[in-house]
């Protein structure tokens, strides 16, 4: 690795731990909005157990969502939102059968 390189490199990693303790803001941040977990599950008429399935989580996981006591994070809520876009997408990428 070039010198340059190396010290560009230092200066991000030194620059992410002040933003990690609160001492500097991110210079861009992205907030996906909170998805309806139980709207989109209804619109592609799934049942919690199928729609558990569906996105790899357990039924409970899932209910906690529904009910507002926990809420999708990275991924997950990635992926409800490409169902919500595009359910017929995603069941056609994870060779899932919509009945």
């Amino acid at each position: 690795m070039k010198d340059k390189d190396f010290r560009e490199l230092v200066t991000s990693i030194e620059e992410a731990g002040k933003i990690r303790r609160g001492e500097v803001e991110p210079s861009r941040s992205f907030e996906l909005p909170e998805p309806n977990v139980k709207a989109i599950r209804e619109s592609i008429g799934f049942s919690q157990s199928k729609f558990a399935a569906l996105i790899g989580v357990n039924v409970r996981t899932l209910q906690n969502w529904e009910q507002g006591y926990r809420h999708p994070t990275g991924p997950a809520k990635i992926l409800l939102r490409l169902v919500q876009s595009d359910p017929s997408f995603v069941f056609k990428k994870l060779h899932i059968n919509h009945a």
